[in-house]
């Protein structure tokens, strides 16, 4: 059985394998990722949220890929960019990392011992780049879900698609039963990350976020930047806001063109093994 040496990371408990192709080529294929991403296979244990490989160098930026733990690729990744910002910074014995994802580059810098600050870019309100299947304001969108009507999503593509609510009590809503229907709703073709948010001042705002392709998750970057865009537009908060998980904060910050700033803790680097 063929072993890889991989690292594994995790930002504010979003958790996340490392694998650094930079030197050597290591291929794991859909299966092998849905395999390793399983918490309840006692053999392996080894249970991730997203697993990142990391290419060779590219004009001063470093490409990365990114699968979810039910083994399809995604664009973006807030916590763990963030991750391998750090991981990179370690290596190279450097405070500023640039990533390239497939859509768009990002800058980070290390601060502290582990806080690390990525530098998103812009968020995308168009209908058919966040995408949505049809016409639709992308700041009112009304789902019936389970015979519940849910109003006033806010959509918006931030590397990947999301979807907030606001409500009262983000926990009031099971995401368990709600998050795949939300995910796999028709209306969005590449389905859909969900948060519920919930406003606790004008600096501060608790979520519960289901993820597109991983589920239920402690923690998620592009969610947390979502949620600071929308709220920021309907100005239930300020353009900087920390934005609240189960096991610590991010804080976002939207300047006047809208360009996004991410900053929060990431965890140890810890090297593991991976048996294919």
């Amino acid at each position: 059985m063929p072993v890889i040496n991989a690292f594994k990371m995790d930002g504010l408990g979003n958790k996340f394998i490392i694998v650094d192709r930079r030197i050597k080529s290591i291929n794991i294929s859909k299966q092998e990722i849905i395999n390793l991403g399983n918490r309840t296979s006692f053999h392996r244990n080894i249970g991730f949220d997203q697993i990142i490989f990391i290419e060779e160098e590219i004009n001063k930026a470093y490409p990365v890929t990114i699968f979810n733990s039910d083994g399809s690729e995604v664009s973006a990744c807030g916590n763990g960019s963030r991750c391998v910002a750090y991981f990179l910074s370690k290596d190279l014995n450097t405070k500023t990392i640039k990533l390239k994802t497939s859509n768009r580059f990002l800058d980070a810098k290390i601060f502290g011992d582990s806080d690390v600050q990525l530098e998103m870019g812009k968020p995308v309100f168009d209908w058919e780049k966040i995408p949505l299947i049809k016409k639709l304001d992308h700041d009112n969108i009304t789902l019936n879900i389970n015979d519940k009507i849910f109003t006033d999503g806010f959509c918006l593509n931030v590397g990947n698609p999301h979807i907030i609510f606001f409500v009262k009590d983000c926990f009031e809503y099971d995401l368990k039963i709600l998050g795949p229907k939300i995910e796999n709703h028709k209306l969005f073709p590449e389905k859909i990350n969900v948060t519920f948010a919930q406003v606790n001042d004008k600096n501060n705002i608790t979520v519960n976020v289901w993820e597109r392709g991983a589920g239920l998750t402690k923690a998620c970057g592009t969610a947390a930047c979502a949620t600071a865009v929308a709220s920021s537009i309907k100005k239930l908060t300020e353009n900087s806001v920390d934005i609240k998980f189960n096991e610590g904060s991010l804080n976002i910050k939207i300047d006047e063109n809208l360009n996004i700033s991410m900053t929060g803790p990431v965890s140890d680097i810890k090297k593991i093994k991976l048996e294919i």
